[in-house]
């Protein structure tokens, strides 16, 4: 994106306020914008439900009530959730899984689907397909999870602009607790075998209630001999390309953290349109985790939007020219001890979002 045209098209909106200036004869027009603002962040409660409506967030990822807990959803929950969006003014557009979230193995209550452990896998299996099942009646279109056994990697935190910190992680002075998890040491082929199987099982019901199943990355990628005995094979773009070849499907896609795969990447601020566009165009993006890094693989902050190496202005360019049409959503924030919930770092990044979805509307 070049900044000095993005600088002159968003002066204009602004000084031209809610009436949009006219396009110069022979122009391109500009491609429409089909992505919302959305967030996933919780409890999904009155109060974050209004806090939500003043900042313009009215697409969510909401929680049911005990969802940590639990081992299905039910109708009843969802419809009771989606109530409650719906009374604030706010779309339910996904869920998360019951349970495969992005925690660390031996933190995991409910682990038998990537510990490959038999029978304790097949029933968390059909509780994940009666979920789905639960979804589509209570009309609720899309359902994400993780695949991961070793959770989000981090060495600690970095000073940041404002006194706040930054998330990172750098390869060379990670120390794991342990030299293995409980998972012992697990192969790349052992690890696809087991996504596979979840996959066999779980997209056909998808398909048949279709039901948009989102998978997130693995954050971040490790070394190919792997990290704590297991090779995280969700880590990198090729990775990504080869599961959404499992169990084809229209309901089978990712859960696009652009942070995470920017983390996969030497040169994300140059590789990452590419890797947008390869995956929005088979139509596999079912939502975005829409932040930034500084720094390469194997070494990242996870910074506030603006200040990163990617190019956020041209990175939503490319999801609106490929059509993405759910929600483009924060993540991961900057920690402030002024700002212990992280309220205002979200609606920083609420703002951004928002401002660079106005602004798509008038460059083309």
């Amino acid at each position: 994106m070049r900044r000095r045209e993005f600088v002159s098209v968003t002066a204009a909106a602004a000084a031209a306020g809610t009436v949009r200036p006219p396009i110069a004869q022979g122009a391109p027009k500009p491609k429409p914008v089909k992505f919302v603002l959305g967030c996933q962040s919780g409890p999904t409660t009155p109060q974050r439900l209004q806090f939500f409506k003043r900042h313009s967030v009215e697409h969510i990822c909401g929680y049911p009530e005990g969802s940590r807990e639990q081992r299905r959803y039910t109708v009843e929950e969802l419809l009771r959730l989606r109530e409650l969006c719906e009374k604030h003014g706010v779309s339910l557009d996904m869920v998360p899984a019951p349970f495969l979230t992005s925690s660390h193995i031996d933190r995991e209550k409910r682990g038998a689907i990537l510990l490959a452990q038999d029978p304790e896998r097949d029933r968390d299996i059909e509780d994940i397909q009666e979920s789905i099942r639960a979804c589509a009646r209570a009309g609720i279109p899309s359902m994400k999870y993780n695949m991961s056994i070793l959770g989000v990697l981090r060495t600690g935190r970095t000073p940041g602009r404002g006194g706040a910190t930054y998330s990172t992680w750098r390869l060379r002075e990670a120390r794991p607790e342990k030299p293995l998890t409980r998972a012992g040491v697990v192969n790349a082929d052992q690890f696809w075998e087991r996504i596979t199987y979840f996959l066999d099982r779980v997209i056909p019901v998808a398909n048949e209630y279709k039901i948009r199943m989102a998978c997130h990355p693995h954050d971040p990628g490790v070394p190919p001999e792997g990290y704590q005995g297991v090779q995280r094979v969700l880590g990198t773009v090729d990775g990504l390309k080869k599961l959404i070849s499992i169990r084809e499907s229209p309901y089978h896609g990712l859960n696009f953290c652009q942070g995470t795969v920017a983390e996969m990447l030497q040169n994300p601020g140059q590789e990452i349109f590419d890797v947008i566009r390869y995956f929005g165009e088979r139509g596999k993006i079912f939502n975005v985790h829409f932040r930034n890094i500084r720094g390469r693989r194997d070494d990242f902050q996870e910074v506030y939007p603006d200040e990163g190496d990617v190019d956020m202005v041209r990175a939503a360019m490319v999801y609106r020219d490929v059509g993405y049409p759910y929600m483009l959503m924060p993540d991961h924030v900057p920690h402030h001890p002024d700002d212990p919930g992280g309220l205002q770092a979200f609606a920083f990044a609420y703002g951004h979002i928002r401002g660079i979805i106005q602004a798509l509307q008038y460059i083309p």
